[in-house]
């Protein structure tokens, strides 16, 4: 990809791992309602400038299987009541279609309780007809574990004579995240340097950006470094 001076090259797929919202509450001395809360607004504004600077997907992970697990059950009930409200939220609802963007959700969503995954198909219902731009949510998602499934989902066909082999391409369609494509770029906020098993089977090729700032100061100026930072790279895929 060469570098174009005059004008950013925009990444067709960018990936989000939206993190410090506990750190910020922390240091604001805030309620982790209140972080959380505004991550989310974040969340949002962030995915409708990136639709405008000509980005066609957008994959965010909003919640991990280790954070199903290790997290306490008082912060993910305030996670599960604001992924709830907003996703019956009119005026997000209606942003979303005046965006012509649709919403998917990817994860183990049996981890995560009924309501709340009624809540989550009722905005992918609500939003299966737009198709400009898309919304991955990926919630009760692990990366080891979407590839463990994959595999045993092939092992499974394979001895049912469903499949005549166990290669890349089968495995990529067995995989929960099939859908999600490989993302030109990931951000990471809150200064902390890994991807901690997001999307490692599609982010082989990935570039990465951190930022230092905690996600609900991630703002619009800091995202135009990003691209510019993207825009600077040459991605040699192996060449």
């Amino acid at each position: 990809m060469a570098v174009n001076k005059t004008k950013p090259v925009i990444p067709e797929n960018v990936a989000i791992i939206p993190d410090g919202n506990r750190r910020w509450s922390k240091s604001n001395r805030l309620s982790l309602h209140k972080g959380y809360n505004l991550g989310i607004k974040k969340f949002v504004d962030i995915s409708i400038w990136l639709k405008h600077l000509g980005v066609s997907t957008v994959t965010v992970w909003a919640l991990s299987t280790d954070n199903i697990i290790n997290r306490s059950k008082g912060e993910l009930a305030i996670l599960y009541n604001l992924y709830t409200k907003a996703a019956y939220d009119s005026n997000i609802l209606t942003m979303l279609e005046k965006e012509d963007a649709k919403v998917v959700v990817v994860g183990e969503l049996g981890m995560v309780p009924q309501n709340v995954r009624k809540a989550l198909k009722h905005i992918e219902k609500e939003t299966s007809r737009n198709n400009s731009f898309t919304i991955t949510l990926l919630i009760a998602y692990g990366g080891k574990a979407d590839i463990l499934t994959a595999v045993k989902r092939a092992i499974k066909a394979k001895a049912q004579s469903k499949i005549k082999e166990i290669n890349e391409k089968i495995l990529t369609s067995m995989m929960l995240t099939a859908s999600v494509p490989n993302p030109d770029m990931i951000i990471r906020t809150s200064g902390e340097q890994r991807t901690s098993g997001f999307l490692p089977w599609q982010s082989s090729y990935s570039e990465l950006y951190f930022s230092k700032k905690y996600w609900p100061d991630f703002g619009i100026s800091d995202l135009k470094a990003a691209i510019r930072e993207y825009s600077s790279r040459q991605r040699r895929y192996g060449k």
